[in-house]
């Protein structure tokens, strides 16, 4: 079930040897990537003994962490590797024009890795309310929940400002006497890191959040627009593949049961058999339609 995406270990070893006086140990970071990703296959698989129904999804979030997580470590290795640590090139190897943009960068990944955490966030919370995609009135109910969503951001950005310009809370009627008072007592947690209100991470993951729903309604109106499609699959008799709309799922169709090596290449790539539907399918989107194409590679060149 586990997708590994490969890890650029030259530019991990160069990010190393800019920030470290020790030897870069071979393969560590692709260790370290694995590992990850293990983890959350782990939880996908305790998800998925919960709630059986939601395997495509879980699947799905699963291989879109380990593809992001590959990317940010990718990305990571390259800005540390923009300027070296001052500890390995001393005050005087150091341009502190180039450090600030390094530094920028690494700010921007921080809060990128915590969104690509947030896809593990979203697989321990799936089935609990969430929206499927076959629903026919998705596109309806996730607009909903993406004003919703909204209304929160302006209200949060709201309440940081009066208590910006006032000092207290006390008078403003953006929230409910018992919301202002719960918020006040989280306010006062010895671990709270800032002192406003709503702390930057709240709006950060809202916002996130609020992106990620725009972009599966656009997703998913495109697709209902364009309709189900099917194709005839070239250099692979008695195979076709078909975009159904109406499910909301991407069909490998054969003509005859596959042998057991094009079967693992298809569970591999995220594919389950549907008796109801006689084809190996998955959620009909970038990612599936990706894993579709890996799944053609792999089969011509076999």
């Amino acid at each position: 079930m586990t997708n590994y995406y490969t890890i650029d270990e030259r530019a991990a070893k160069a990010a190393h040897d800019m920030n470290s006086m020790f030897d870069y140990k071979d393969g560590s970071t692709t260790a370290a990537y694995r590992r990850d990703v293990d983890r959350a296959a782990m939880l996908a698989e305790e998800q998925i003994e919960k709630k059986p129904d939601y395997r495509e999804e879980i699947e799905d979030m699963l291989n879109r962490y380990a593809r992001k997580l590959a990317d940010w470590y990718n990305e990571t290795s390259r800005v540390d590797s923009m300027c070296p640590s001052i500890l390995v090139a001393g005050g005087a190897g150091i341009q502190a024009g180039k450090k600030a943009k390094q530094n920028a960068r690494r700010d921007a990944l921080a809060q990128k890795l915590e969104q690509i955490n947030g896809i593990l966030q979203q697989m321990k919370s799936i089935g609990t309310g969430g929206i499927k995609s076959s629903d026919e009135k998705a596109i309806y109910k996730l607009q909903q929940k993406i004003d919703a969503a909204k209304e929160l951001q302006e209200r949060m950005k709201g309440v940081n400002a009066f208590y910006r310009w006032h000092g207290t809370l006390d008078g403003c009627d953006l929230l409910s006497p018992e919301q202002l008072e719960e918020l006040k007592a989280e306010m006062g947690r010895s671990w709270r890191t800032d002192s406003k209100p709503y702390e930057s991470f709240a709006l950060t993951n809202n916002s996130a959040n609020i992106r990620r729903m725009e972009q599966r309604v656009k997703e998913l109106q495109a697709i209902k627009d364009a309709g189900t499609s099917e194709r005839e699959v070239e250099g692979i008799e008695g195979l076709k593949i078909v975009e159904n709309a109406e499910a909301m799922r991407i069909q490998l169709i054969f003509e005859q049961k596959p042998d057991a090596s094009v079967r693992a290449v298809l569970k591999d790539n995220g594919f389950r058999w549907a008796p109801s539907q006689n084809a190996w399918q998955r959620h009909l989107n970038e990612s599936g339609k990706w894993a579709a194409e890996q799944v053609l590679k792999k089969l011509k060149g076999a």
